[in-house]
């Protein structure tokens, strides 16, 4: 018998829906259809798949009115915040599929006469896409729309948290009137994610999730000797140098933090700043923060919403808890924020000083709406700080100084550097993370490296 799957909604604990989990005939039938339509797609010519794509994109634009009560409702995200998730949805899909002519263009090396000499860039075949619910259009997008562009079919099994996802998913591509079989949503649990990896049926698998479920990954690929790209969270760092346009910094940093309520692979969750200016960043950081609101995401006064689950929420509260029994201290009141319910998923944002890195909220990735700040005596130990993680997602430097900024990226172990800016993927750069937050690349013309093949032609015409 087909399990039902019931999507629990954080605003207010309801059952928001429910579906029935894929059974092994649909799994079967997914497998082979994408392995058909697959063969025939590689052959279309590029333009013809960026059509497609490109009228996917518009597909889903279309559904922005749907689409924001949708998320609010799935994963609380806030109705006032809910269509920049499609700008950011449309802005990635729309430059890789621009950058596919360039990124899959043959590789010609310098010429040898009598001969032919090119690399080719194939597709692998089937893409698995396992997407989670913090940000469900933007992960899925990074490697869906690339991979059909690159002549692949593709498998998406999206968070159950955000099961109405892959159906918008699926609904965009049915109104483009992609070939039937090329993409699939398909609601799938643990283990039946792990049987079709295992399968040796999918030549690519791209996960953003935790760090033991990307283990799982790997587990379930071993011996099938095919990639597996891993986006696995972060403990993301700011340092904030004497030089700083402070009120930029303290605005940006606010938002990096609580943005989401904090439930971001790329939030900042730690802050370390010159000593010099350490007393009046606080107070500027404290004073902006206290003017979130928080409660319902359906009210378009809300700012904050609720986490996840209340078991996430609680999770953060511990963090903060053990952190004050260390001795830090908490600058923001939860009393000035109704809505916070011990219990609950609606959590008050947290700003902790007085913070070291025996603390756990400055150490194990918190993913809620806390940060701790730290001031430091010199660039060196700022430095040593950010790297003191086994994290590396991203890091930002906060300076008027851009030689200053790029020796210091030089020294952090972070996949992305960010300078007066946080909390965003530039579709133009590769998103990489070392340590712990993963391996390989989506986005940029790098992404398509990982999801084709090179294959070598090596053509003699003289005898």
């Amino acid at each position: 018998m087909t399990e039902i799957v019931q999507l629990i909604s954080p605003v207010d604990g309801r059952v928001y829906a429910e579906r029935r989990r894929a059974d092994a005939a649909q799994i079967e039938q997914a497998l082979v259809a994408a392995e058909t339509a697959q063969a025939q797609w590689k052959r279309r010519p590029l333009s013809e798949r960026a059509a497609f794509c490109s009228a996917a994109v518009d597909a889903m634009l279309a559904m922005k009115d749907e689409i924001v009560p949708e998320l609010a409702w799935q994963m609380g995200r806030p109705v006032r915040f809910g269509a920049g998730e499609l700008r950011g949805f449309e802005e990635r899909a729309r430059h890789m599929i621009a950058i596919a002519p360039e990124a899959l263009a043959a590789i010609e090396p310098a010429p040898v006469a009598g001969f032919q000499r090119y690399i080719k860039r194939e597709p692998l075949g089937t893409v698995l896409v396992v997407a989670p619910w913090n940000y469900p259009y933007l992960t899925a997008v990074n490697t869906i729309i690339p991979a059909l562009m690159a002549g692949n079919s593709v498998i998406l099994k999206h968070a159950t948290q955000t099961l109405l996802v892959g159906e918008r998913f699926a609904e965009a591509f049915r109104r483009a009137h992609l070939p039937e079989g090329l993409f699939h949503n398909l609601l799938l649990d643990h283990q039946q994610t792990a049987m079709i990896i295992a399968s040796g049926r999918v030549h690519q698998v791209n996960f953003t999730g935790s760090v033991d479920a990307g283990k799982a990954m790997e587990a379930a690929a071993m011996g099938r000797f095919l990639g597996v790209g891993l986006e696995l969270g972060g403990k993301d760092p700011a340092y904030v140098r004497a030089d700083a346009n402070l009120e930029h910094a303290v605005e940006n940093l606010v938002d990096g933090s609580f943005f989401n309520s904090g439930q971001s692979c790329c939030a900042v969750e730690r802050i370390y700043v010159d000593k010099k200016i350490y007393p009046a960043f606080v107070e500027r950081f404290v004073d902006l923060t206290r003017q979130y609101v928080l409660g319902n995401p359906l009210d378009e006064a809300t700012t904050l919403g609720p986490l996840i689950t209340p078991s996430a929420a609680e999770f953060v509260r511990r963090q903060i808890a053990d952190a004050l029994a260390q001795g830090a201290r908490a600058m923001i009141d939860p009393k000035g924020f109704p809505a916070d319910t011990p219990g609950s998923a609606y959590l008050a944002p947290q700003v902790l000083v007085d913070v070291t890195h025996q603390m756990a909220v400055m150490r194990e990735e918190s993913f809620g709406p806390v940060v701790g700040i730290m001031p430091v005596a010199s660039d060196d130990e700022a430095i040593a700080l950010m790297n003191d993680s086994e994290f590396g997602l991203s890091a930002s430097i906060w300076t008027q100084d851009l030689v200053a900024a790029e020796r210091l990226g030089n020294e952090i172990a972070t996949g992305t550097v960010f300078m007066n800016r946080c909390d965003y993927l530039d579709p133009a750069l590769a998103w990489t993370g070392v340590k712990n937050s993963g391996r390989g690349v989506t986005l940029s013309r790098l992404g398509y490296e990982h999801l084709t093949r090179a294959k070598s032609f090596h053509l003699r015409h003289e005898i």
